[in-house]
């Protein structure tokens, strides 16, 4: 996702590196600490996809509760969008590159506890624990990780970094349930948080050998200011642009309606089918194949239509493959709504960072992707644990109906703002 930016007045000025020359001046492959840094992030994408079934599966373990994974998933989502606020403050003062390596290092021991405590039983206190701060952290290398990306391709690659990062992210996303899922059903989901925790690490190893461009003393950081004018600084920045108000408004809203929709799925799959630990693996992984695909598409798809018919286009289609999820039975069905789902999710969410980085000075893109996140997920965690909640006692198939129906409004008012009318490509 990501991003380091052009300096005002020169777009090119900001995306040169002491070491490799202009970014952009050879193809991807060929750019050796994008190449590394793309290593990197596919291991910390590797872990993340591991937890994303490990966790879930461990609090169905111990409780049964699908109320209980929600409460779980929001209370993480709560730390980040705490994190979020002042990540962006965070990321513009400090050296990048040490603060990504950080985060992966905190990851891997806080991750690595985990299994270490569930060798004496069951202790959902502990994910509680870990869980939120784990979050937090990731917060603060996601913000760090978008301010990285345009310094090391240039602002003319970077759709296509962004959709390449996103390709590996999703390939990472369809080993790591799977492997997760394996694991699980072999040894328990504790296992697979140790395998989590050993990702992390060697994501750390990658990021020391990748070559940063350094920012000047000039570079205009934030010097001086509180946490609240630095978020004020980037809502600012967000307000006064039509198409990202637009789209952080919009988004509000579908994060809300869907950062419960891993718990939905597996819960749908173990308690309304009945199927093991390996199964939702499986059909995770399969899914995650819609998000490479999505990934791989996103920079012709987006040269084709323009930025704001692809992402309207996406999010109506997401809305209509979540409100099928709780209604499939068999098996196959369910990873191919899944799979329709992660592609739309690839190409939106790509697109709409991209545009972000794109359009936000260097100087401000720590603090405009920590507004844009702080404001966008800043109901999510309660929306993951209404959704979970209504689920458990109303069923998955209306609670999934409702809230792909309401996704689909979302890209239905979309078309009546600025977003449509966005050619930017």
């Amino acid at each position: 996702m990501t991003n380091e930016a052009r300096r005002e007045g020169d777009p090119h000025a900001s995306g040169r590196s002491e070491h490799s020359g202009p970014p952009g001046s050879a193809p991807l492959w060929r750019q050796r600490d994008f190449s590394v840094f793309w290593a990197a992030q596919t291991l910390s994408f590797l872990g993340d996809s591991f937890a994303l079934i490990a966790l879930p599966l461990l609090v169905l373990q111990a409780t049964g509760s699908l109320a209980a994974m929600g409460l779980l998933t929001g209370v993480g989502g709560a730390a980040s969008v705490l994190a979020a606020v002042f990540a962006g403050a965070l990321v513009d003062r400090v050296d990048r590159r040490r603060l990504l390596i950080a985060c992966d290092l905190v990851r891997t021991v806080l991750y690595g506890l985990i299994p270490l405590v569930w060798l004496s039983g069951p202790h959902v206190w502990v994910l509680y624990a870990v869980l939120p701060v784990c979050e937090a952290v990731g917060m603060l290398f996601a913000v760090g990780y978008v301010t990285v990306v345009r310094g090391l391709v240039g602002t003319a690659r970077l759709t296509e970094a962004n959709g390449r990062l996103n390709a590996t992210a999703a390939a990472a996303g369809v080993l790591g349930p799977l492997g997760a899922g394996i694991v699980a059903a072999w040894t328990g989901p504790a296992a697979a948080v140790a395998v989590d925790a050993a990702s992390f690490a060697v994501s750390a190893t990658c990021l020391v050998f990748v070559r940063m461009r350094e920012r000047a003393e000039d570079d205009d950081r934030p010097r001086g200011t509180t946490l609240r004018q630095d978020l004020r600084t980037g809502v600012s920045f967000l307000y006064g642009h039509p198409v990202l108000r637009s789209l952080t408004a919009l988004l509000f809203v579908f994060s809300f309606l869907t950062l419960g929709l891993n718990d939905l799925v597996i819960y749908h799959l173990k308690h309304d089918l009945g199927h093991d630990d390996g199964t939702v693996g499986t059909v995770m992984a399969v899914a995650a194949l819609g998000m490479i695909a999505g990934s791989l598409l996103v920079a012709r798809v987006r040269r084709r239509f323009g930025f704001g018919p692809t992402w309207i286009g996406s999010t109506a289609v997401c809305g209509l493959a979540f409100a099928g999820l709780g209604w499939v039975r068999p098996v196959p069905a369910v990873a191919v709504l899944g799979a329709a789902y992660l592609a739309c999710v690839a190409l939106a969410g790509t697109c709409s960072m991209s545009f972000r980085q794109e359009v936000t000075p260097e100087h401000l893109l720590g603090r405009v992707t920590s507004a844009f996140w702080t404001l966008q997920y800043a109901a999510a965690p309660v929306g993951a644990a209404v959704l979970t909640w209504a689920a458990e006692r109303r069923g998955t198939a209306p609670v999934a109906l409702i809230a792909g129906l309401c996704c689909v409004l979302v890209a239905a008012v979309a078309w009546v703002t600025p977003i449509r009318r966005s050619g930017h490509s």
